[in-house]
């Protein structure tokens, strides 16, 4: 289980190069603008992994050559940020409200929470987070066979994961320099994105307005989404069909809590955007390989919102600033200087585009994208004029709904900010780009879906306009609070954020209060079992074991045990994971879920665990008392596997037997 020790140790790792790297750069784009500082972890984190994943996939990643870089890197921050301008950190920074800091990094402790075991009556309970935290296995497999990683959640998907694992490096990073788990490091890198989240919002706020939108962004960020109260108002006046079903485009707070990987790439490309503008500027070609790093990072942390999105909202972005621009020869040097940017974009991802156009033509399942309006009205609305209808509901109730805190407060504050005159062409600018990066990042996931896995274009790729809102509402409210009178915007505010209030403490107290689950027992003794199944597994080999053991300590069926206790690979990690991270096609992970689902139901035949130790690679094998094989055990009468270990009532171990003679 994870040790307070090791995920301190990890988050003050993260925290220390990323604010190395984010500071300098900070004060290197604006030294007079009050926001900028603290923009320096969500800047420095993004800089920093997209150019050391490449360089210690080259170099190696070992302990060595990842304390070199990173030390080297916090020693090289520090040197630029105190020489040769002294006396400009102290003036830079107290431009910010210090204190903004502490609400911000106490509520970033929320979404870590969800990562966190919750002991229960002799067992352990998780929150239904976790489902999407399985993830922490791409960290071990980082970890514990280097860069680029194999794909350990299943055999036969080719030499390396096809994935957006940028994220994931970053954990594995400071892992394997303090000795910490997969599990720890995720649970530090959950609190660090929260905060570096933060505080990209608190710096980009207080640039709008120097007044109480710094203090405002934890309160906005804090409040979730107002469908709880619909829920059961709808169930007690009878119209609970208008609406349908969960899930639903989300905010900070549980986008956080589920995803911080595809948060981490809304920091990047809010902070890609935000910088464009300056492209117009002179003297600005040392942004270009910035922004190139920024978009990179983004792509690599979320194909959806790094991809799909900034890559629509980019051109837009482009063509308003050379509209905007001023003379023939500043248009041509900032289209050649936003060209560049994009040319060292892709030139730092392409192992990652090239494994996604790969991976997408191996599942046979046509376009990863599909033109399908998302779905907001439910069965009581007739289906001849539902779709349609969907059309205005997503614009006129869901995103209200779901962002009661900052949708509505958000976009009166953003038109207010762009109909206003701008302090300088180059001031206002900033925030045309990014509105139209939100406006981009509501409007793709209303007319289309993500067809791989499940849609998380539609949930995750509003995060970008999640961010902006909040920025936007923050400095808008300020603004309406200081009015005098005091306007009626900031009472409407006001009353939009209780509503969502509710909603966010129940995120709250899912993340704090774990689901409840009947092998909570099981699991907080599983950790016993997969030492003892290290003992057996060489670092490269695969495992067996029941895809739906402890299925039910989260939502959605998947081995938890497995992802966050193994430390090794798995030869199929169930059927949730493998359409996730295996370019088969669906027809053949199908068939790979009934077979080890009847292997492990005990009704395994002997070409069944053949195919087992053949095909799918397996080592080693576990067997529970939970198994239905426990009591019909094909692998005891298999000459395939022998056994090497046995806990009585508890498990079995198997290993595979290598030499052919000693299979008669």
């Amino acid at each position: 289980m994870p040790a307070i020790s090791h995920v301190v140790l990890c988050a003050l790792t993260e925290l220390a190069v990323s604010i190395a790297v984010g500071l300098p750069l900070s004060r290197l784009l604006a030294p007079t603008r009050p926001g900028c500082v603290a923009l320096a972890p969500a800047l420095g984190w993004g800089v920093f992994n997209a150019l050391a994943l490449p360089l210690l996939t080259f170099a190696g990643f070992s302990r060595t050559t990842a304390g070199l870089l990173a030390g080297s890197t916090v020693l090289a921050g520090l040197a630029l940020w105190l020489w040769p301008r002294r006396a400009a950190p102290r003036q830079y920074a107290a431009t910010i409200p210090s204190w903004v800091v502490v609400p911000a990094a106490f509520l970033a402790i929320l979404p870590a929470l969800a990562l966190w075991p919750k002991p229960h009556a002799g067992g352990i309970l998780l929150s239904a987070a976790m489902f999407d935290h399985s993830k922490a296995a791409i960290v071990d497999e980082i970890v514990r066979q280097g860069l680029p990683p194999g794909n350990p959640f299943l055999a036969g998907a080719g030499p390396r994961l096809v994935y957006y694992y940028l994220w994931h490096f970053s954990a594995a990073l400071p892992a394997l320099l303090v000795g910490a788990s997969g599990w720890e490091a995720e649970i530090a890198l959950t609190w660090f994105t929260a905060l570096a989240s933060l505080g990209l919002v608190i710096g980009l706020a207080a640039d709008l307005d120097r007044r109480w939108a710094a203090w405002l962004v934890p309160l906005l960020a804090l409040a979730g989404s107002a469908r709880p109260l619909w829920d059961r108002l709808a169930d007690a006046a009878g119209f609970e069909r208008l609406l349908s079903a969960r899930p639903w485009p989300e905010g900070w707070l549980f986008q956080a809590s589920w995803a911080p990987q595809h948060l981490a790439a809304a920091n990047c490309v809010v902070l890609a955007a935000w910088l464009l503008p300056r492209l117009a500027a002179p003297a600005s070609s040392p942004l270009v390989p910035l922004i190139g790093a920024l978009a990179a990072a983004g792509f690599e942390s979320s194909a959806w919102i790094g991809g799909i999105v900034f890559g629509a909202a980019a051109p837009a972005i482009g063509a308003v600033l050379l509209v905007a621009g001023q003379g023939l020869r500043a248009r041509l040097a900032l289209a050649c200087r936003a060209l560049l940017a994009a040319l060292a974009a892709t030139l730092i991802a392409f192992p990652f585009l090239r494994d996604e156009f790969l991976a997408t033509a191996t599942r046979q399942a046509g376009p990863p994208l599909a033109l399908r309006p998302f779905a907001v009205l439910g069965a009581a609305v007739p289906a001849a004029i539902r779709h349609l209808l969907d059309l205005g509901a997503y614009w006129a109730i869901l995103l209200p709904l779901q962002l009661p805190a900052i949708f509505v407060a958000g976009v009166l504050a953003a038109v207010m900010t762009l109909r206003g005159p701008p302090r300088t062409r180059l001031g206002h600018q900033p925030a045309c780009a990014l509105a139209l990066l939100a406006a981009t990042s509501f409007a793709i996931p209303w007319l289309f879906a993500s067809t791989i896995a499940n849609n998380d274009l539609a949930w995750r790729g509003v995060l970008p306009g999640v961010l902006i809102l909040i920025v936007f509402a923050a400095a808008g409210l300020s603004q309406w609070l200081a009015a005098k009178p005091r306007q009626w915007r900031a009472t409407v505010a006001a009353g939009l954020w209780l509503l969502g209030l509710p909603g966010g403490f129940e995120i709250a107290r899912a993340n704090i209060k774990g689901l409840p689950a009947s092998s909570a027992e099981a699991f907080a003794k599983a950790p016993e079992l997969w030492t003892a199944v290290r003992r057996h597994t060489a670092p490269d080999e695969r495992v067996a074991n029941n895809p739906a053991d402890l299925a039910d300590e989260v939502r959605w069926p998947v081995n938890i045990g497995w992802a966050l206790l193994a430390n090794r690979r798995s030869c199929f990690a169930g059927w949730n994971l493998a359409r996730a991270f295996a370019p088969w096609p669906e027809a053949k992970i199908d068939r790979a879920n009934a077979l080890f689902e009847r292997v492990f139901a005990g009704a395994g035949t002997t070409d069944d665990i053949r195919t087992l130790a053949t095909r799918f690679d397996c080592r080693v094998v576990v067997v529970t008392r939970r198994d239905g094989a426990w009591r019909r055990d094909p692998f005891a009468v298999s000459p395939e596997f022998r056994l090497v270990e046995e806990r009585t009532g508890r498990w079995r171990i198997y290993r595979r037997i290598d030499d052919p003679q000693q299979r008669q």
